[in-house]
């Protein structure tokens, strides 16, 4: 019998960022799921249409992305795994199309704020936000659009046909994207960890959050993020997210044991396998 291929779910078309780093973390062996919002990924694994969520969650240019932390903690699936993406964009354009035809240029409006340098040496091209990069890239691709081009990655290009006019035309050469990996509460079971995603609050008392994150430091856990939200309708309440990595996992685990003493609302997101490799 032919084993099913996982059915990942991401927010964008295919070509999408989203779909290089479901790529990325699983292999090209898999079905993605295009979805118009990131809830919407969440929704199709709650309705076990999807075995997977890709999504987005810090860039390290636009830093981290806040409505994302809210949908973790919404949903409640764990995390799995991580993936760190270098974002690489082209300008792309409809074969035969030469750089001097070009008047506009389409793309999702973060992309093209990581592009203004190279832009701001062609005053006389405007610039079009549009939803998605893969989607600009399919619409140049569809409309046949000879004065118009896409600012994509090279996957889009592959998928759409489409000509690259311009290589690595992001102002920052160091720029990349993390992804975390979700999915449901039995396929979590069998994943190995050396890191973790916290959420948690301290009471508003001096020190609370110092004694917590000491707690952290004397256990020789590395905590690679930290992240405050507010809590929603209540002053001077938040959820600190927090990313901590350890050697030992008995050093990890007694933490937490301590740390529970500290905290409310303390809710373990995931445990996974570091993967910061860019």
């Amino acid at each position: 019998m032919e084993k099913q291929k996982p059915k990942v779910a991401i927010q964008g078309i295919k070509a999408s960022f989203h779909e290089e780093a479901a790529f990325k973390f699983f292999g090209e062996d898999i079905e993605t799921i295009e979805c118009k919002s990131f809830k919407q990924t969440f929704d199709q694994l709650q309705a076990k249409e999807a075995d997977y969520v890709i999504m987005a969650i810090e860039n390290s240019i636009a830093g981290s992305i806040l409505p994302n932390y809210s949908l973790l903690m919404n949903y409640n699936f764990p995390v799995v795994g991580e993936v760190y993406l270098p974002i690489q964009l082209h300008l792309l354009a409809y074969p035969g199309v030469k750089f001097e035809d070009v008047k506009v240029v389409i793309s999702h409006p973060i992309a093209l704020r990581q592009c203004l340098d190279f832009f701001d040496d062609y005053p006389n091209i405007q610039l079009i936000e549009g939803t998605d990069t893969a989607a600009c890239a399919k619409r140049v691709r569809d409309e046949q659009l000879t004065d118009t081009v896409a600012v994509a990655n090279t996957l889009a290009a592959k998928l759409y046909g489409l000509d690259v006019l311009e290589r690595r035309i992001e102002s920052n050469k160091k720029n990349y994207t993390r992804f975390l990996i979700l999915t449901d509460h039995e396929r979590a079971e069998k994943i190995k960890a050396n890191k973790a995603s916290l959420c948690f609050q301290v009471s508003n008392q001096v020190g609370a959050l110092a004694k917590v994150l000491n707690i952290f430091a004397e256990a020789d856990l590395n905590m690679s993020k930290i992240q405050s939200m507010p809590v929603l309708g209540k002053r001077n309440e938040y959820n600190f997210y927090v990313d901590v990595e350890w050697n030992e996992r008995e050093q990890y685990d007694k933490a937490i044991t301590q740390v529970l003493k500290y905290t409310q609302n303390f809710n373990i997101l995931g445990e996974y396998e570091k993967n910061d490799t860019v």
